[in-house]
């Protein structure tokens, strides 16, 4: 076995076992510890633009890369057209930095400002570190190795396919650069810190509000004699 099929056939099931046992552990039997632990009455005004930044730049990316393994021939057929293509790399690039901007800034106030610095844990900052790699080596990856829109449905789409269907083909990687394989190496990285870190709080989300009845909300007050 060589590192490649180490790297990019194995330990993305480590990864992924990790992410769903250690998650459904947590929801289970330790379900007060499944929070954001939010910082924000320690300091609020770097946090907010940090936080805006990081979190909108990596949800649309993250977007923008479903799209490219669901609907790979539908994103071929988009960049048929120059200026489409240009548009959605261009695009991605902006969000891209706009994410590494934002993951620097929250990076810099959880060392920078003593409040959040005594709140902080040792996973705090190696999540942190984490995503500022990733989306680092992902402008890395849009400037040095341009039309990620073209190879990706080439390349990944079929790769995350193999791993999803047990089947996995760490082969096709084999020949990817250096910045290409390191930016799915932390992905897969992340996916195994995941349930051990604050992140597991975004499977929280209250979705079922959307869809619950209306409250009435009556208000019960003594009349003034």
């Amino acid at each position: 076995m060589n590192w490649n099929t180490l790297l990019f056939g194995v330990f993305p099931y480590i990864a992924l076992t990790l992410a769903v046992g250690v998650t459904a552990y947590r929801m289970v039997y330790r379900p007060f510890s499944v929070s954001a632990q939010s910082s924000q009455l320690l300091e609020q005004k770097r946090l907010f633009f940090g936080s805006t930044a990081m979190h909108w730049g990596l949800v649309l990316v993250l977007l923008g890369h479903l799209l490219a393994l669901l609907l790979p021939k539908g994103l071929l057929l988009w960049n048929a057209v120059p200026v489409r293509l240009y548009l959605l790399e261009i695009t991605g690039l902006g969000l891209g930095f706009w994410a590494l901007v934002g993951t620097y800034v929250l990076l810099a106030r959880r060392i920078s400002v003593a409040r959040v610095r005594a709140a902080s844990t040792g996973m705090d900052y190696l999540v942190l570190v984490l995503i500022l790699l990733s989306a680092l080596s992902g402008v890395l990856t849009a400037l040095f190795y341009r039309y990620g829109s073209f190879w990706f449905p080439a390349v990944m789409t079929p790769y995350l396919w193999s791993v999803l269907t047990l089947q996995p083909r760490p082969e096709l990687l084999l020949d990817l650069p250096f910045w290409i394989k390191f930016h799915v190496f932390n992905f897969w990285l992340l996916v195994a810190v995941f349930p051990f870190s604050r992140l597991v709080h975004v499977i929280t989300v209250p979705l079922g509000y959307l869809l619950r009845p209306w409250q009435i909300v009556v208000w019960v007050r003594k009349l003034a004699r």
